[in-house]
């Protein structure tokens, strides 16, 4: 086979540091279109960005050349050092060292920019940590949770 063809869709999500509200109404719409252009540069398209408050989902493809571990460094590289310079009240802002990254089957692409979609709705039934949690154990990760949330 002569070309190398890859549509890979990942579903990312992780939060601030500690979890500081730090994402709030006046920040997020910004902070989201940042977050999907440094996607964009990195050739991994965005879908929808999204979040709330002290988290982020972000659904994209996967370039082909490039590493998970790569487009995460630079997406919170980024978008933190931008952060820092939207107001006083994100100097110290930073994201979380971990994240979770699961792959997504094209035929729900479309739940899943639902589910990015209605975030707010969302948290004001469950917190981010049992989000995370349920997300972990509906793709089978074997994980301790006493290093999830370092």
């Amino acid at each position: 086979m002569p070309q190398a063809l890859s549509k890979v869709y990942v579903h990312i999500v992780f939060s601030t540091k500690k979890r500081v509200n730090y994402i709030d109404d006046a920040i997020e719409h910004y902070l989201f279109k940042y977050i999907g252009g440094i996607c964009k540069k990195m050739k991994c398209n965005p879908v929808k960005v999204g979040g709330y408050r002290n988290h982020i989902h972000i659904l994209c493809t996967l370039s082909r050349d490039i590493t998970q571990s790569k487009l995460l460094q630079q997406i919170k590289q980024h978008s933190s050092r931008w952060m820092k310079t939207q107001g006083a009240q994100y100097s110290t802002f930073y994201w979380q060292k971990g994240y979770g990254i699961f792959s997504v089957n094209y035929q729900r692409i479309d739940n899943v920019i639902a589910y990015i979609e209605n975030q707010k709705e969302h948290h004001s039934k469950e917190s981010f940590k049992q989000e995370y949690i349920r997300i972990l154990n509906e793709n089978d990760l074997e994980f301790d949770e006493r290093y999830v949330w370092e």
